[in-house]
């Protein structure tokens, strides 16, 4: 990775800084996240369906922004490893809610913590004061983009950004 300057420095922007804020991220999360299936969507997954909320497996998908098909195979996985289970819906028995096993939550827990450690090494340049209020901006950011196109296929905008970086 090239370092950069004062000089080749980018121009201090909204997505420089949130690129990088995410790749550091990433890249130290995912590294913590091993052993769960697909990593830092297992994560998510886990997460979304461990407080006892009980989602459909589309509106997990659609929640979580995962291709619906991407999401089956995940959920195989995750069921695989004794972390979720897929219950019919009494009232329809066409749809599957996913819940979160007892051994699901005590991994989460533990890989909750590893995460959260990562989140404030990544944000050690802030004090606690300003890391809580980026952490609720972020939230905040995101819940309101993510209502204002709540049918966005994800897969569909990444195919047409990358469309169009084509022409």
């Amino acid at each position: 990775m090239a370092s950069t300057t004062p000089e080749t420095a980018p121009a201090p922007n909204l997505g420089w800084s949130l690129a990088v804020l995410l790749r550091r991220w990433h890249e130290r999360v995912e590294a913590e996240l091993e052993e769960l299936p697909h990593g830092g969507r297992g994560y998510n997954v886990l997460a979304a369906v461990a407080p006892g909320e009980h989602p459909t497996q589309a509106a997990l998908a659609q929640r979580l922004l995962i291709d619906r098909s991407v999401m089956t195979y995940l959920l195989d996985d995750l069921e695989a490893a004794d972390l979720v289970r897929r219950r019919v819906d009494p009232d329809d028995r066409r749809v599957r809610r996913v819940c979160a096993t007892e051994h699901g939550r005590a991994v989460l827990a533990r890989v909750r913590a590893r995460v959260e450690h990562v989140e404030e090494q990544v944000l050690a340049g802030l004090d606690e004061p300003a890391r809580a209020l980026l952490r609720d901006l972020a939230q905040r950011a995101a819940t309101a983009v993510q209502e204002s196109a709540p049918h966005t296929d994800p897969c569909a905008a990444v195919r047409q950004v990358v469309g169009r970086d084509r022409s």
